[in-house]
């Protein structure tokens, strides 16, 4: 219905509201074009301004003309506009308005200026802004899009324009594309606007938007320096009030709004960001404090984030409908009644789930007819079934049973959904041993010794030669965790452990698990417990013991994935990233411009990240096991672990000893284990990227001393380091820019994490744990060797099944995070690929635009490399009977969960 009424404006029509034509010399109230005054600048002795590339820098710069405009210019402009269907219903009250009333409240109430990029050569002033006549409305296109076009008489002399100012009289926003001005001597202009220009009403300031040309800020042109920094100034805000929806301020806070202390005192949380609990910082909201605890701030449905990184119409309607349909699927006021603390019976109980579905009760009605829905979506669910049932995943069709088997176990570590916490044990570190306080948690030798080890990789070497080798390998939980073993255990329903486990490089080039080696801390008069697991095959007791140790182990390393690798390095390492690079850089700034792709819609998914996921209450504390100290765990780690110089993709690998520097291997890097699905393709990436921003930046800053000199990109960083991340800004691994080199790697670290980094931990979540069983978010039972004595060992001997199935989480807990994860694992039909997405300022420029062709030919070329890799047998840990294709790091992909694509931005 809604598609069909916007189609029926699918059509070309003229509205034209025609002011009288203007006279150059005019200055009457009611003529154009309308002048202003404007401060004094700097003057600047130059009569006419053309674009000329600039041989000895590199940088578009604006120089002398010998060829002033001998008469008035006729510049014609062509406004695109985008519309919504909020938009529809907000100005119009329905949707079966005319199209006429739809273009005629565009073109009456969008109104555009010039601006020239010099100062009046006599005056020393800005020159005044020159405003348009005969305005037009061109008609409705493509579904969404409104054409407007206006036209200027520009004087001799005006100069190259340097920007529009957009003033919008209407009563709701306006989304504005783009503006082409066209019939100047040297060419188009293009001003890439992408934004919403909001009512006057709300925000009295007229709209800056700058060419495509950038510019350095000693570069910039006189006339356009006061809008440069005035921008600037408005994206700053004064640090006060509560933010309003139409805004476009950013400012940094603490995480405090993640605890409702008014609603329960179980709800409270401790602040996040600050000497005790360090921690990034989130756009500020100014949200008042909460009655209870002055220190907190209070919460609301809806989360302020700057106007422009609110997701698009397209990327809302998908975004949210597949949101409403896990709603509907597993919300937890239906499900919650429907399951309670319902545990799954057996195996073909959770196949159920795939296969036959569960019907809903009737109470699902009263979701359907809920008014706070709009019509058009309620009218789509009531289409739909009352029936839970989930599509299957990519694991599950490929091998159900393979979750079982300890070669999965391992080579998910490589090729899996957290592929970015195994590392090597080095010579040094071997026995292993806890470096917590033995007075605090027990003695700290592990019980992972010599004779083990070498009982389960035979008799081929000794742990000597197999560490001297790089043949064993660990994700260790173990101090990490231990701390909050007590305080989780106090918790109902969930228990934790530290742990670690060990594995074996064998000579085919995939891992064996050797041992895995569980601890409780003394707790109370409770002294330290702790017990090492061993694969077992002709033990039955022993085999299902191990299972159960398998399974609280990928609990950890679904919590240390969700909280961390996923949540705590990218989404919440990147916002103070975004929010310093609209402080601090000017749109026109050639480093914004590179950057801003890979921040889009990052701030709209982290505000609800903290509004339904991260929260207290939320899905994460209900559902992964450590509960609500699961955010403070991530505060913990950030604190001890988190260096921007290791977040580098070949960084991370040396410091996880998975690859050292050798500048004769491909990439400069050796790895220490040859087939590492994650490494070969990441690395093919990474260096796309890193020679993509090489270019980029040697263009913009041929000398070492235009960055250092660069005031904006100093302050940026500066900010990045002092106030996004200022809990660590006294570490001394900061870089500091001081020459291209350094700017390129940091550059290149922050795009690969916002890219390939957050693609290889998040689009193949629904892949790999929307079959639970494979990653289980929570164990909620002790090994029942703890203690032996209980009736919970007499009932795991007695059916070991159950006790396994009692561990895996409930049903509720089950249903909730596959629904969730299938969002999240879910492509838009709007997303950006890297690679596959250049941006106007790129384009207008002919040597950047080469470049960028260059890095995409090379990004396309990836995706071919790993379609041929995902056919060799030889690569056992990306290919094989039942083994799925190791694909996350392909580059493009179709909306849906497809277990593959690299958006240019952590956008879901």
């Amino acid at each position: 219905m809604l598609s069909s009424q916007i189609q029926n404006l699918n059509f070309t029509k003229t509205f034209r509201l025609l002011p009288p034509k203007p006279s150059i010399a005019s200055r009457g109230k009611n003529c154009f074009p309308t002048f202003h005054k404007q401060r004094k600048c700097f003057p600047r002795n130059k009569t006419s301004l053309s674009l000329v590339a600039s041989v000895s820098t590199g940088i578009d710069k604006p120089l002398l003309s010998e060829t002033p405009y001998s008469e008035a210019v006729s510049v014609k402009a062509t406004i695109t506009v985008k519309i919504t269907p909020r938009w529809f219903i907000s100005s119009l009250g329905t949707l079966t308005q005319s199209a006429d009333k739809i273009l005629e409240i565009i073109c009456k109430n969008l109104h555009l200026e010039l601006v020239s990029s010099e100062l009046d050569p006599k005056t020393g002033l800005e020159k005044d802004t020159i405003k348009s006549y005969n305005q037009t409305a061109l008609g409705i296109n493509n579904l969404i899009v409104v054409t407007l076009e206006a036209n200027f008489n520009v004087p001799e002399g005006f100069g190259e324009i340097g920007a529009v100012l957009i003033e919008n009289e209407h009563d709701r926003e306006i989304f504005v594309d783009s503006v082409v001005l066209e019939g100047f001597p040297t060419g188009a202009v293009t001003i890439s606007c992408n934004s919403w220009v909001q009512s006057k009403n709300d925000d009295p300031k007229k709209r800056i938007f700058f060419t495509t040309t950038s510019y350095l800020p000693v570069d910039t042109p006189n006339g356009l320096k006061r809008l440069r920094e005035e921008e600037l100034e408005n994206l700053r805000g004064n640090g006060e009030g509560e933010r309003q929806p139409f805004e476009r301020i950013y400012d940094y806070d603490v995480y405090n709004d993640l605890g409702d202390p008014d609603t329960s005192d179980d709800l409270a949380r401790p602040v996040l960001g600050g000497k005790e609990h360090p921690y990034p910082r989130r756009c500020r909201t100014g949200r008042p404090p909460t009655k209870t605890d002055p220190l907190s701030e209070s919460r609301s449905d809806d989360i302020y984030v700057p106007r422009d990184e609110a997701f698009s119409w397209l990327k809302q309607a998908s975004f949210g409908l597949n949101k409403l349909k896990a709603l509907f699927r597993t919300i937890v006021p239906i499900l919650g009644g429907l399951f309670g603390k319902e545990e799954f019976s057996s195996f073909t109980n959770i196949d159920l789930l795939f296969k036959e579905g569960t019907e809903l009760p009737n109470s699902v009605k009263q979701f359907y007819d809920t008014d706070t829905l709009l019509p058009e979506i309620v009218r789509a669910f009531k289409k739909i079934k009352r029936l839970l049932k989930f599509d299957a995943p990519q694991l599950f069709d490929s091998d159900r049973f393979s979750w079982l088997k300890d070669e999965e176990f391992s080579r998910q570590t490589l090729a899996g959904l957290n592929p970015i916490c195994i590392r090597l044990v080095r010579e040094q570190e071997w026995p292993l041993k806890s470096e917590l306080d033995p007075k605090i948690y027990g003695p700290p030798e592990s019980l992972i010794t010599k004779e083990i080890v070498e009982k389960e990789i035979g008799c081929s070497m000794t742990v000597e030669e197999a560490l001297k080798k790089k043949r064993l390998f660990i994700l260790d939980y173990h101090d990490l965790l231990l701390p909050y073993v007590a305080k989780v255990r106090e918790l109902e329903g969930t228990t934790l452990y530290g742990s670690r486990t060990l594995f074996f490089l064998t000579d085919e080039g995939t891992l064996k698990p050797v041992a895995i080696e569980l601890t409780r801390p003394q707790i109370g008069d409770k002294p330290q417990w702790k017990q090492v697991f061993t694969p077992v095959y002709d033990d039955s007791t022993a085999g299902w013991l191990w299972r159960l140790a398998k399974t609280h182990v990928v609990a950890h390393d679904s919590g240390i994935h969700q909280l961390i690798s996923h949540w705590l390095r990218t989404h919440c390492c990147v916002e103070p990233y975004v929010i310093a690079s609209n402080r601090q850089l000017s749109e026109m700034h050639p480093i914004y411009r590179l950057l801003r792709p890979h921040f889009r819609f990052t701030m709209e998914i982290n505000a609800f990240a903290r509004l339904q996921l991260i929260n207290g209450g939320g899905t994460i504390e209900k559902t992964f096991s450590p509960g609500k100290y699961s955010m403070e765990i991530s505060s913990v780690i950030y604190d001890k672990l988190w260096r921007f110089d290791e977040e580098a993709l070949p960084a991370d690998l040396i410091k996880r000893g998975m690859a050292v520097e050798d500048q004769s291997a491909e990439h400069g890097l050796k790895l220490t284990i040859k087939d590492y699905p994650f490494a070969n393709d990441g690395l093919i990436l990474w260096d796309a990227i890193k020679q993509w921003v090489t270019d980029y930046v040697n263009y913009y800053y041929p000398e070492a001393n235009q960055i250092t000199s660069d005031n904006e990109l100093q302050a940026w960083w500066e900010e990045v380091r002092t106030k996004g991340h200022g809990d660590k800004k006294d570490e001394l691994w900061w870089p500091v820019l001081n020459t291209q080199q350094d700017l390129i790697q940091v550059l290149s670290s922050i795009i690969w994490i916002a890219s390939g980094h957050h693609a290889a931990v998040n689009f193949g979540q629904y892949g790999y744990a929307g079959y639970f069983p494979n990653r289980p978010t929570i164990a909620r039972t002790n090994m029942p060797t703890e203690e032996p004595w209980k009736t919970e060992f007499k009932d795991f001997l007695k059916d070991p099944v159950r006790a396994l199935l009692n561990c895996f989480p409930s049903k509720l807990q089950a249903t909730t995070v596959m629904s969730v994860l299938d969002i999240l694992s879910s492509h838009s039909p709007d997303e950006e690929y890297i690679g596959y997405t250049s941006e106007a300022s790129w384009e207008a420029n002919s040597t950047i635009k080469a470049a960028y062709e260059k890095f995409s030919k090379t990004v396309k070329e990836l995706e071919a490399t790993i379609d041929e890799r995902n056919k060799d047998l030889k690569n056992k840990n990306r290919f094989g009977a039942g083994v799925v294709p190791y694909e996350l790091l392909k580059p493009l992909s179709g909306p849906g969960v497809t277990g593959k694509g690299v958006p240019n931005s952590i956008s879901i």
